[in-house]
């Protein structure tokens, strides 16, 4: 059992339910907030980023690229788990996957929204595929630098729009500025995995952006993200006319983040960095929802 919970990586999961919480949130100011949805929708997101662990697990192992990375070691890679086994719970995990995500689309939709619900069945299969093909197979979309197009859509515009859709049954079009922060902070997450990796990746032929474009180019591209993240939640409370302190209390350490990263020597300094960006990305969800209340009152 330990072996398993060390594959799914807790770390990774406050971040992957960061979009759920904004949308859940923004639903909550819109009086369309629902218990039983939020909470499927919770369990549904978690699934998925628990399978796209598994199966980053397996497709990097069985192909070598985790032989001697920097960080958390992999279980195929280190033969603690046989591949046999990972693929095993990666199609067990994908059912379970699926059938929360029936679970939700049922619970929001009934049977009065047959299009909505087809419509959100379609995007749950496309999450799953996403989550398997990030490495595994020949065509895996993160072996050709494809990855941070699929990270901002599934973790930024599908999770935040997605999931406040769930709700309302509607787009408001001011929510698109969170879904793009929420997006691009967890492209600089992987961002930040992928130039820790990047000596790895490149022997194993897995051609992210960092290892085409390089590493002081990876450097500056985190800035850019992460800046106009910022900015795009700064306008979105401003929109909104709720306090700022959500994304002003993120900014502080996202400022000492940034500069570790200008001054990065060695791969290992990375690592503790992606812990920061993430957990920030969570605590800024958090706050917001803490800034609508007192919005409210």
């Amino acid at each position: 059992m330990k072996k398993w919970i060390q594959a799914a990586r807790l770390r990774t999961l406050p971040l992957s339910v960061s979009g759920i919480i904004v949308g859940s949130a923004y639903a909550y100011y819109q009086h369309k907030f629902n218990g039983i949805i939020f909470a499927l929708a919770l369990l549904t997101t978690l699934a998925f980023q628990i399978l796209s662990n598994f199966a980053n697990d397996y497709g990097d192992g069985i192909k070598g690229t985790d032989a001697n990375r920097v960080g958390e070691k992999r279980l195929v890679a280190s033969g603690e788990v046989s591949s046999a086994q990972m693929k095993q719970a990666v199609i067990v995990t994908g059912l379970i996957s699926l059938l929360l995500a029936l679970s939700l689309i049922f619970v929001s939709f009934g049977q009065d929204h047959f299009l909505f619900s087809l419509l959100f069945l379609v995007l749950g299969l496309a999450s799953i595929a996403a989550a398997i093909k990030y490495t595994v197979g020949k065509n895996a979309y993160g072996y050709s630098g494809f990855g941070d197009v699929f990270v901002f859509i599934f973790f930024g515009l599908v999770s935040v729009l997605g999931s406040n859709f769930l709700f309302t049954k509607t787009l408001d079009w001011k929510l698109i500025l969170p879904a793009i922060a929420i997006g691009l902070l967890s492209v600089a997450v992987l961002n930040l995995n992928n130039m820790r990796d990047i000596e790895n990746d490149k022997i194993a032929n897995k051609n992210t952006l960092v290892v085409k474009k390089g590493l002081a180019w990876a450097k500056k591209y985190h800035e850019v993200i992460i800046l106009i993240a910022s900015l795009s939640f700064m306008l979105f409370c401003t929109l909104l006319r709720v306090p700022l302190f959500p994304i002003l209390a993120i900014n502080i350490p996202l400022l000492f983040h940034l500069r570790k990263i200008k001054s990065a020597q060695h791969y290992a300094d990375f690592e503790p960095e992606l812990k920061k960006v993430a957990l920030s990305t969570f605590a800024l969800s958090l706050l917001f929802w803490v800034s609508l209340l007192i919005n409210n009152i």
